[in-house]
């Protein structure tokens, strides 16, 4: 009897262990895998289940298998915070990985940090880390790196009064805050300053305001498929002012939203979609492998945005290495000593002051030319 009982207490002490103290490391996920913002969350949820084969087949992180529980957000923030409450309450996961919106990571960015979950966004918006919170990391670029790129492709040619048009959710209202500071601090004269909502279908009033305010150049703020209606509002009203696009169109998707629209804008984008025009080195034999793995397995490219996800998951496995455990405070502690990571988005290093950890050299200037993007040199 008292062996059984024993057994009994070993059983109910075991269960209260926390998911990390397992042979399984289990890392959760929240994307948009479906609903508008899905261009986002496919090919990031693609390249976790393709890693979590690929890491698990050489042994795993730290010696335990990965487990990478996802939930699908479909592209709305209430959704999120509950997919957050669940890896972090029931499923008891020892990092976080996503969302796919910023405004959805702005949202569930406090419970990880509160929970002491290492978070790693695959949201681009600078709020997400700055200021720094301990527990929060992020893979894409920052916007104020795109900001810069598009304003010093401007200036060069000759660009002195810029307008914006920006969507109204956490992607858009953070870019909108660089863009104002960066404008005038780049020596040229924000002439207009318009915003449209996420689910508006035309932005011919905004468009005009500008034709009428003087601008040089405009730049839109946004992800599909409000700036896929801008270019195409853009085109139907004749307008000839150049355009450019932030790097939350860098995907085929875009292109095919915006049809003959696209031709000739420009935007800063990640390596990966003009892969095979960078020059030989590791860092484009890393990005064309991915490309052929993924495309071998479903059918067709990655976009940047499955670069954030195996950004993720391949950081955490260094994080695991740096600290030599799995726990979610080691896990945190090893991120923040990453250094010279090369990685899909570029060369990561992370720092107590910086939980972005990416330069200017991650982008590269793209113009869409045919239906596809092209490496301005």
């Amino acid at each position: 009897m008292a062996w059984r009982a024993f057994t009994a207490l070993c059983l109910v002490l075991c269960s209260l262990l926390p998911a990390w103290a397992s042979d399984t490391l289990k890392i959760g996920a929240v994307l948009s895998a479906s609903g508008p913002a899905s261009f986002l969350g496919e090919p990031e949820k693609n390249t976790l289940v393709m890693l979590q084969e690929r890491i698990n087949a050489k042994g795993g992180i730290g010696g335990k298998k990965i487990e990478v529980v996802i939930y699908d957000d479909e592209s709305d923030v209430n959704k999120a915070v509950l997919a957050a409450e669940k890896l972090i309450k029931k499923d008891q996961v020892s990092a976080i990985v996503g969302p796919s919106i910023s405004g959805n990571t702005l949202a569930i960015m406090n419970k990880a940090a509160e929970a002491k979950i290492p978070l790693l966004s695959m949201s681009a918006a600078e709020k997400i880390v700055n200021p720094v919170t301990p527990w929060v990391f992020k893979t894409p670029q920052s916007d104020r790196l795109a900001v810069q790129g598009i304003l010093a492709h401007a200036k060069a040619a000759g660009v002195a009064k810029m307008a914006i048009v920006t969507v109204s959710d956490g992607y858009g209202q953070s870019g909108r805050e660089v863009l104002k500071e960066l404008i005038p601090a780049a020596g040229m004269e924000l002439v207009a300053d318009e915003v449209y909502g996420p689910k508006d279908t035309d932005m011919t009033a905004q468009l005009t305001k500008i034709g009428g305010a003087g601008a040089q150049a405009v730049i839109c703020w946004g992800t599909n498929p409000g700036p896929a209606v801008v270019a195409r509002n853009r085109a139907q009203l004749g307008m000839k002012t150049p355009l450019y696009m932030s790097h939350g169109v860098a995907s085929q998707k875009f292109i095919e939203l915006a049809g003959e629209a696209a031709e000739g804008l420009v935007l800063p984008a990640s390596w990966l979609i003009v892969a095979d025009q960078m020059p030989d080195g590791p860092y484009k034999t890393l990005l064309t492998g991915y490309i052929t793995d993924y495309t071998s397995k479903f059918g067709v490219a990655p976009s940047a945005f499955g670069g954030y996800a195996w950004d993720a998951l391949t950081l955490l496995a260094e994080a695991a290495r740096i600290s030599g455990d799995t726990t979610p405070q080691a896990l945190r502690d090893g991120l923040e000593k990453v250094s010279g990571f090369v990685s899909a988005t570029g060369t990561f290093t992370f720092s107590p002051t910086d939980h972005n950890g990416l330069d200017a050299s991650s982008f590269a200037m793209v113009e869409i030319k045919g239906g596809k993007f092209v490496l301005l040199r």
